[in-house]
């Protein structure tokens, strides 16, 4: 079977790779534009600084007649204007130190200009003030908003952890599956649904809900469930089994109800669950009894089964290479009413295998493919991909442009009996116990 790397079509970052989303650039730049505001606020403010005056100094410039304002805040400060005696206007502020009733007589006979009011709040104080409540919170929305697209979901146990392909520019398909022909043919047939339902329904025929796919590690299962996907040029949801099952019960069954959810909004599509039988398994046989987390899943999977229409376009696949310990109910009419076997492939398969992941490798002309076939019986998709991969590493060791058939010999020893041991000669004997 061919292990073709998938391509993601999520649209969003890789939960792996830490980037900025759009929310969080808009939180950093109304930051930095509110610490903008406050600097210049300050920087306003302080244009014109006022100068300390002594009160005496303002006794002695208040009987001249060069005060020409002035503003009393809280009784006890005076804010104004002066004019000096060049004709230039300053401002100035001083503090009454003791009371004095004979002020307001001697500013009427002046005729300065006399306000009252509060005293202004500093916009340094302001900022000194507020500022790290305003950080602060910024720096919580921030890492609260980091948590959640990091893939920790820390504040979203119960949502699916489902991953979505669309392979819109290199889709798998089934020639890109060598071999399997029976469970391709059968297979065809939930391909066709995908591509024109109208066609089972006008008879009245009902496509099965749910396929199980039965086989061997490494026979390509899940390839196929993506080639299927790729055929039909639908969205593909891939989950394992194990993704539903938490420390907390009930997120399972939460996960479960949001992965069939999410099936429903992007009709037509497939439902993927490889490794059913870590959450299949029958019913009754943990230590948790009926409130074992497991079986909350499984009750739930069972339930979102029965209540789902085929007309609404969505097939759930499953695998598993283990299909005698699943749960009965899984397994009726109705749920996986159909199984799939993938078997292990025979020599011609093996050789169809062998000449699909080695098209791509510069091979020399003594590499035969058949005896390669048939000198790995029992080998499944995934160990032959590993041999070749094996034969192409030998030949890039020893320096070659082409892979050899010896190449693919030597990796087949190492695949059976592992690395030879490098038998040492009498001289580098002698060398390394002189080292010693």
């Amino acid at each position: 079977m061919s292990n073709n790397t998938d391509n993601r079509d999520d649209k969003g970052p890789d939960p792996r790779v830490p980037r900025f989303n759009f929310n969080n650039r808009v939180a950093l730049i109304s930051l930095l534009i509110l610490v903008s505001f406050f600097i210049f606020w300050v920087v306003y403010g302080n244009q014109n600084q006022s100068t300390d005056l002594p009160y005496s100094v303002f006794s002695n410039y208040l009987a001249e007649g060069q005060i020409d304002s002035v503003k009393i805040i809280d009784q006890y400060e005076i804010q104004g204007t002066f004019k000096t005696k060049s004709g230039e206007m300053g401002f100035f502020k001083t503090t009454i130190p003791y009371p004095d009733p004979d002020l307001m007589k001697s500013l009427r006979e002046k005729g300065v200009r006399v306000s009252g009011g509060a005293k202004a709040i500093s916009p340094l104080r302001v900022l000194i003030e507020f500022l790290p409540w305003v950080i602060g919170f910024f720096f919580i929305w921030f890492m609260f908003r980091q948590v959640q697209g990091n893939g920790n979901r820390a504040f979203s146990f119960g949502k699916s952890r489902a991953k979505r392909y669309l392979d819109s520019n290199k889709r798998i398909t089934f020639t890109d599956v060598a071999g399997q022909d029976e469970a391709k043919y059968e297979l065809e047939e939930v391909v066709e649904f995908l591509k024109s339902p109208q066609k089972f329904a006008r008879l009245g025929a009902k496509i099965p809900k749910g396929v199980l796919l039965v086989g061997m590690p490494g026979t390509g299962k899940t390839l196929l469930a993506k080639a299927i996907a790729g055929e039909a040029n639908v969205a593909f949801f891939h989950m394992s089994g194990s993704d539903f099952v938490e420390m907390f019960v009930g997120v399972g069954a939460s996960r479960v109800r949001d992965l069939f959810e999410q099936g429903r909004r992007h009709a037509p599509c497939i439902l993927f669950i490889d490794e059913l039988d870590a959450v299949g398994r029958t019913r009754g046989a943990g230590y948790g009894g009926g409130h074992d987390e497991r079986e909350q899943t499984l009750n739930q999977m069972l339930v979102e089964m029965d209540g789902f229409d085929t007309k609404d376009g969505v097939i759930i696949l499953a695998a598993t290479n283990r299909p005698d310990v699943l749960d009965p109910a899984l397994l009726r009419p109705g749920r996986f009413d159909r199984q799939v076997v993938v078997d292990m492939p025979d020599i011609k398969e093996r050789e169809l295998i062998l000449r699909l992941h080695a098209k791509k490798l510069p091979l020399a002309d003594d590499v035969d493919l058949g005896r390669l076939a048939r000198a790995s019986p029992g080998s499944s998709g995934a160990d032959l991909a590993n041999l070749v991969n094996e034969a192409a590493l030998m030949a890039t060791r020893r320096g070659a442009d082409k892979v050899a058939m010896a190449d693919f010999s030597a990796a087949i020893e190492r695949i059976i009996a592992g690395l030879e041991k490098e038998t040492l000669d009498e001289a580098k004997l002698k060398t390394l116990i002189a080292r010693a």
